[in-house]
């Protein structure tokens, strides 16, 4: 999960709803641009003690797959998000695969998230997730490939949770309160995302539809100093719209879901 446009991750993420975190990304020709909606201002970054939140990550107290209302992953599902930059439009297509993956003793869900630029891959990620019985969502790492002409050019970004000192880190709390700060990667050097809750009641309309009662959070990365955006999480579906100040302002916005 990557503070620009791309994971989804979230998005996934929705990411990482991708949305989680590399290159930025464009579409091939045939899907439409999204709205050109100006992306809103972005607040300055506040946190306190009483906001920051800490879990303890225990692997015997989670449970079979994700079903968080604003980070459902449904195996089988896949969402389509269509993307402005400064170079142009970029697709991403998210998927939740059946497939799991065991880190620290969870059975993780796996999503995959990739990217398209101009019809061409350019990033391949395999993001993994886990739910504990209080509902909580807990990232444990991804494993990102860029690409160039059909080559692996870089990994960066890439961890996984026991590994080199990475911890697993929270991609959506269960109890969500305006002002609550969390730590989304503990990757040091490598992927230290950060989120907190700034509102719990948006108003979101992108291609696929529009939503109420959207959750808007504000993510940052000590890594990338000034590198801000939110996220927008609709309640059933999950990361429906992203928008940063990077370049001016980019937005990703949720085209298509399939499989839920």
């Amino acid at each position: 999960m990557r503070m620009e446009s791309r994971s989804f991750a979230v998005f996934l993420t929705v990411v990482s709803f991708c949305l989680a975190g590399c290159g930025e990304r464009r579409g091939p020709a045939g899907l439409a641009a999204p709205s050109q909606t100006s992306a809103p201002m972005v607040p300055e970054i506040v946190t306190t003690a009483a906001a920051r939140i800490d879990l303890d990550f225990d692997p015997g107290t989670f449970v079979d797959g994700v079903d968080h209302p604003y980070f459902p992953l449904e195996p089988g599902a896949t969402y389509t998000y269509v993307g402005t930059t400064s170079d142009g439009v970029e697709t991403i297509v998210v998927e939740v695969l059946h497939q799991r993956k065991t880190i620290l003793g969870v059975e993780a869900t796996v999503v995959r998230d990739r990217v398209y630029l101009d019809g061409e891959l350019v990033e391949d990620t395999f993001d993994w997730y886990a739910q504990d019985q209080d509902g909580n969502v807990w990232y444990l790492g991804e494993d990102s490939k860029e690409y160039e002409d059909g080559q692996v050019v870089s990994t960066a970004g890439s961890w996984e949770a026991g590994v080199n000192g990475a911890e697993a880190g929270i991609i959506m709390l269960a109890a969500l309160e305006k002002g609550d700060t969390y730590a989304q990667e503990h990757a040091p050097g490598v992927a230290e995302d950060q989120a907190r809750i700034v509102s719990l009641d948006e108003s979101v309309t992108v291609p696929h539809a529009s939503y109420t009662g959207v959750l808007q959070t504000l993510e940052w990365t000590p890594l990338e100093p000034g590198n801000r955006g939110y996220k927008y999480y609709a309640e059933g579906i999950g990361l429906v719209l992203e928008t940063s100040k990077r370049n001016g302002g980019e937005r990703v916005e949720l085209v298509s879901v399939t499989g839920l």
